[in-house]
């Protein structure tokens, strides 16, 4: 495999299946040997190192330095969508949709905002092989960061 994308959901059951199914193993070695993997939205609570407000027993398969809380912004009632500078993706800014999103609250010494909300919090990063959204880019028919990402694993 030369790459994952990790998709939105629920982080919870994508845990408990990862688990039950024997892969949640199997991806942890994956990501620990450098294999490109991103995280949107659920995806990104999942390479999470910490979640903050994980459910009882709830994991992560870990590997990026974050720590990242669930549902941030509230209930579905509460999505929304944004305009985000980018400058890793250049212009024009992008077109970010929100639904029952997580938010980074810390972030390690080698990981690297590449956005945030006007109020500062933290909605996309990258550390090494790893990249992560709190916001659904395949949403909008966008596809600068899926761009972004192939070309993680074309280096790889």
């Amino acid at each position: 495999m030369a790459g994952l994308v990790i998709p939105g959901g629920e982080s919870s059951v994508m845990d408990k299946l990862s688990r039950a199914f024997g892969l949640a193993d199997p991806l942890k070695a994956a990501i620990s040997s450098g294999m490109p993997v991103y995280g949107t939205c659920a995806g990104l609570i999942m390479i999470a190192d910490r979640v903050l407000d994980a459910i009882a027993g709830q994991q992560s398969l870990g590997g990026l330095d974050i720590s990242v809380r669930r549902n941030a912004f509230g209930s579905q009632l509460d999505s929304f969508e944004t305009d985000l500078d980018i400058p890793a993706l250049g212009a024009p800014p992008v077109h970010a949709v929100f639904i029952r999103a997580p938010i980074v609250e810390e972030a390690g010494a080698g990981v690297r905002t590449l956005a945030s909300l006007s109020d500062g919090r933290v909605v996309a990063v990258e550390q090494g092989n790893l990249l992560g959204t709190s916001f659904h880019p395949e949403m909008t028919g966008d596809t600068r960061f899926h761009e972004y990402f192939l070309a993680k694993v074309r280096s790889a």
